[in-house]
């Protein structure tokens, strides 16, 4: 599921991962709103939020949400140069050990958010969860060719519209009717581990964080594991 890429990979392997991964991603947007008011992976409304901050003078909302957006930029910035280095250096399993890396960094933040006083708690959580976001957006991008997405459901949502009028043209289309299965299933999937993460915050706060990176571990050690074996 971590392993294969592009036109390697089969409608199963993706489904698989898109929908794991967007569970995770939902979750932890959810529980980064319960936390902290703002959603970190939503960078559409961090920018319409920006720009209402700076039309307001609300500088501190300004700086906040550029803050967002750039820690999201850096961690797509970092998937794809440690894709590339892995690339370079004939590695197998870059992909699960970004997401390993991923898994790591949010249980990391879990811990933190206990130790962190409060007053550091709120930047460390936004930026640092934002960050995963664009890790785990960019690292899923890569893997699967641009044909998943696992934080941005504008263009999921965008991609399911344009598809279903596809379908309705040609209901015969076995390809056209594979994205809609597979776009259709990541949102719902998104929207699922937001509900998961709801009921999680409220039960355990941000130590929820520990429990879905840990999740994010065990889901990079097959990948990890079979790119270790000898060929």
């Amino acid at each position: 599921m971590l392993v294969h890429e592009g036109a390697s990979r089969n409608i199963g392997t993706d489904l698989r991962l898109g929908c794991t991964l967007a569970a995770a991603a939902g979750g932890v947007n959810v529980a980064g709103f319960l936390a902290l008011g703002y959603y970190t992976a939503n960078m559409t409304g961090n920018l319409s939020a920006l720009a209402v901050g700076v039309g307001d003078g609300g500088m501190v909302s300004v700086l906040s949400c550029i803050g967002l957006v750039g820690a999201f930029v850096m961690g797509g910035c970092a998937a794809t140069l440690l894709v590339g280095a892995g690339r370079r250096l004939g590695m197998r399993a870059v992909h699960a050990a970004s997401i390993a890396l991923e898994g790591t960094l949010l249980a990391a933040l879990g811990i933190l958010s206990i130790l962190l006083p409060a007053w550091m708690e709120a930047g460390a959580l936004g930026y640092g969860m934002g960050f995963l976001m664009g890790l785990q957006n960019a690292t899923v991008t890569h893997i699967s060719g641009a044909r998943v997405r696992t934080t941005h459901m504008t263009g999921m949502l965008t991609d399911l519209g344009m598809e279903l009028a596809q379908l309705l043209q040609n209901p015969g289309a076995m390809r056209v009717r594979e994205r809609v299965r597979l776009h259709g299933a990541i949102i719902a999937c998104f929207a699922l581990g937001g509900v998961g993460g709801a009921i999680g915050y409220r039960l355990y706060g941000m130590r929820l964080l520990v429990l879905l990176g840990g999740g994010l571990i065990m889901l990079a050690m097959p990948g990890l594991w079979r790119a270790g074996r000898p060929r």
